[in-house]
């Protein structure tokens, strides 16, 4: 189901004289493709959580319009839209068994979409196969854990066959190794049951793992939308280059003279074809640096951390915005720990600029 949000905004005024309206989602406007899974990805209070309730029915729009395929939904009650929720907190019905939390939204049709006790359980045990939990169907929620719980409540959003399932933050509660598995099987569901699915998500991790296309917004206006790789190398501004990447992308004080980067004195990058003169923001990914005997971009080496396949040097430098940060090189790089200075070089293609003043990206 294709799913278009056309001009979307949704305003509250502002509490106290004189205060500001304040708009929670600015005039969104994107076409949701069939059959894929979104990710809205940003910080608390950028808007993500009330686009998906606007979406599901649960909020109405300011200004704007909400299309399911050809059907204009915007006016229609969230019962009736045809969607799966999935909440942050479960929402179980802690006095049923996990059979009986599937079967409650079937229990609840009536007219012509009300089935038979039989049809009820056929679909109830054949969502429960699918999120592979059909050994369980005589449990209390209390005697799961938090990742059977999330199952349980995905198998009671996809019984019904909605037309567009909705996922919001359903792995914040669970435990690191636990959420990293649950997202797998969350892509595994979407990939079988071809259900066009929206994930919102503060964890860009979670976003760019699953991700078909990856939405990231601030401030209730949406910055910039793509496939997570491609919005992760070439961001459209500095908020979007540093939300993405862990580590954070390193941020520097700079400038451009005559076609070439520099940080300091140091050049770490030239040849590219814009010569205006002017300071900016040089944005270096963690993954850029190579130490390099004779590498030109120098810093202050504060340790280095071991992580396994690769490490990462832990320092800082005048013209960094924030110190210390990570540089994360192979573990097959020997850096002098002692010397207290460790040398650079920076890959270019890790390199991005931006304008001081409008945080925009500056193509070299």
């Amino acid at each position: 189901m294709q799913v278009t949000l056309s001009h979307l905004t949704k305003k509250y005024p502002g509490r106290g004289k004189n205060a500001p309206d304040v708009y929670a989602v600015n005039n969104f406007d994107f076409v949701i493709p069939d059959g894929k899974l979104i990710g809205l990805l940003g910080p608390s209070g950028c808007g993500k959580s009330t686009t998906l309730n606007l979406i599901s029915g649960l909020v109405k729009p300011t200004e704007g319009k909400i299309f399911f395929g050809d059907d204009d939904v915007t006016e229609l009650p969230a019962e009736n839209r045809g969607v799966g929720l999935v909440f942050q907190n479960y929402a179980l019905y802690p006095h049923l068994t996990v059979l009986q939390n599937i079967l409650f939204p079937l229990e609840n049709l009536k007219g012509k979409n009300k089935l038979s006790k039989e049809a009820m359980l056929e679909k109830a045990h054949a969502a429960a196969k699918l999120v592979q939990i059909d050994e369980l169907m005589e449990r209390k929620p209390s005697e799961l854990s938090g990742g059977q719980q999330q199952r349980v409540a995905i198998a009671r959003a996809l019984v019904k066959t909605p037309r567009v399932l909705l996922l919001d933050e359903p792995l914040s509660n669970l435990d690191a190794r636990l959420r990293l598995q649950t997202r797998e099987e969350i892509r595994r569901i979407q990939n079988e049951t071809g259900i066009t699915t929206v994930f919102v998500t503060h964890d860009q991790d979670e976003a760019m793992s699953i991700s078909d296309l990856i939405v990231v917004m601030k401030d209730g206006v949406v910055h910039q939308i793509g496939e997570p790789q491609r919005v992760y190398d070439d961001p459209t501004n500095l908020f979007v280059a540093k939300f993405l990447g862990t580590p954070p992308i390193c941020v520097f004080d700079g400038r451009i003279s005559g076609g070439k980067v520099y940080i300091g004195e140091s050049c770490v990058y030239e040849g590219g074809k814009n010569t205006e003169e002017k300071d900016v923001f040089v944005a270096i990914r963690p993954e850029g640096f190579v130490p390099c005997d004779d590498g030109e971009f120098v810093c202050n080496l504060s340790r280095v951390e071991v992580m396994g396949r690769d490490s990462s040097a832990i320092c800082s430098h005048e013209k960094a915005i924030s110190n210390p940060f990570r540089a994360i090189i192979s573990t097959e790089d020997v850096i002098n720990k002692a010397k207290g200075d460790v040398n650079f070089r920076i890959k270019p293609s890790k390199i991005l600029v931006f304008d001081k003043k409008t945080e925009e990206r500056i193509r070299l």
